[in-house]
């Protein structure tokens, strides 16, 4: 066994929970491309975005001036609930690996909604609290995103209506049924409760929906509805801005002991979770102090980084959203029914897709879904922790890196995000152990039926 020259897992003091928000953009020397009205195809403006979200979220949706914004203390005093989360060396992983690498990750699953998600649901659930609104509308894939939010604007006392994407809520019924402990109400998307539904139901009978879908019905609830507004787990640049806590934990624990990641993993859907990691190193990078090396996992069946295009799109299916100029694979994409949960989204953040496409993400790499719940039985087995299918993506990539090591000789640090726990996705771990999991990859065919609705 390793001689354990940290402690198992550096907890971080409750002084120590960051004050501040890291805005990645202020940093940038070249920025994302502004988010376009669909209408006018011109840069939107905040009087158009406020009537869809919340006042405090979209003036920080526009900020690309401000490298630090405050964190009010309200959100800091939920956020004391189940933060500072654990930086965890896998010792025992490591051992298992026969690895001179040492690996860290970062655990988000420490609250009940099993995920980093609340990080962001707190934050907005507040803002609407401050501004006086009464209902949200959102979207959820796998239910992470629907269950912090549930929690959130049950603690604030605010009304929430969950658009769950099919397939998912057929995967995992738990999920519907802790949103509604919290006193939220959840529909299946697509639905009949809206015209965008009622359309994608008409044009793709018996589908089992996707983030896309569930995004259009929600959008388009909340802007029916009075002193309502939607809101979103992933993607938008003020949900990377609230999940760079993760980050700015995780360099705070390694720097007590005198760590520095040489790689920084994170799994990516919209983006928002390996957005908020590699936050702060990448503040080292972009000010030219460190050069670490970094990596999106996503799945193969919905490559967006690695397949897609990078081009303006919207973000859901019906395009009622924003125009945003990211890595897609189009708004019509419907991605496989599969374990991937919440990483099945055609589109990735603006942020990530400028650094990606611009060199600065180092990388890019998909991942089966076979392979992913392979590395989820080795790290449950080792490190005692169930992961999410969304973390076993990046769970394979540290792996993959750690062994890549062992052949080498190099004892490089990696660190990776755990985003959550898998104790909702027993169905694909059976799945996974029964041999009946299958791997879908998009053909080129599949992918140029979404392209087809690029602008």
């Amino acid at each position: 066994m390793k001689e354990q020259t940290v402690p198992y897992k550096i907890h971080l003091a409750e002084n120590e929970i960051p004050r501040r928000w890291y805005n990645l953009r202020a940093d940038m020397k070249e920025k994302p491309e502004p988010i376009l009205n669909p209408a006018t195809k011109k840069p939107i403006t905040r009087e158009e975005l406020l009537p869809l979200f919340c006042e405090e979220c979209v003036d920080q949706e526009l900020n690309e001036t401000d490298p630090f914004i405050d964190i009010p203390a309200e959100i800091l005093d939920f956020y004391k609930m189940y933060r500072p989360s654990p930086l965890v060396r896998a010792y025992c992983l490591e051992e298992a690996l026969e690895t001179p690498a040492k690996i860290y990750y970062k655990f988000e699953g420490g609250n009940t909604s099993g995920s980093h998600k609340l990080n962001s649901a707190a934050a907005q659930a507040w803002y609407a609290k401050k501004q006086g609104i009464t209902r949200l509308t959102t979207e959820t894939g796998a239910g992470q995103w629907g269950t912090a939010l549930s929690m959130a604007c049950g603690y604030f006392g605010i009304d929430l209506d969950v658009y769950m994407v099919k397939v998912s809520s057929e995967q995992k019924p738990y999920r519907k049924a802790v949103m509604e402990t919290f006193g939220a109400r959840v529909i299946p998307s697509p639905s009949d409760t809206t015209a965008a539904g009622r359309k994608i139901l008409s044009d793709n009978p018996g589908t089992g929906g996707s983030l896309g879908c569930a995004i259009s019905e929600a959008v388009e609830a909340a802007m029916s509805a009075g002193n309502c507004r939607y809101v979103l787990g992933s993607v938008l640049n003020h949900v990377v801005l609230h999940q760079s806590v993760i980050g700015l934990e995780s360099k705070t624990a390694m720097e007590k002991y005198g760590e520095y990641p040489d790689i920084v993993i994170g799994c990516a859907g919209g983006g928002s979770n390996l957005g908020g990691l590699m936050a702060p190193f990448m503040r080292d990078r972009l000010r030219g102090e460190r050069n670490p090396y970094f990596i999106a996992v996503e799945p193969a069946s919905c490559p967006s980084l690695t397949r897609g295009r990078y081009a303006y799109d919207h973000g859901d299916t019906a395009g009622i959203t924003p125009l945003m100029k990211m890595y897609t694979l189009g708004s019509r994409f419907i991605p496989s029914p599969n374990h991937a949960g919440g990483l099945r989204y055609h589109g990735m953040s603006s942020i990530l897709s400028k650094l990606y496409h611009d060199g600065l993400i180092d990388e890019a790499r998909t991942a089966g879904q076979t392979s992913v719940f392979e590395a989820a039985t080795l790290f449950a087995k080792y490190e005692g922790t169930l992961p999410a299918p969304e973390s076993a993506h990046a769970i394979k990539a540290a792996v993959d890196e750690a062994v890549k090591c062992r052949e080498t000789g190099e004892a490089k640090t990696i660190l990776f995000g755990l985003t959550g726990t898998g104790y909702f996705d027993m169905a694909a771990y059976m799945s996974y152990k029964s041999g009946q999991m299958t791997d879908y990859i998009p053909t080129d065919e599949d992918l140029e039926a979404g392209f087809a609705g690029l602008l």
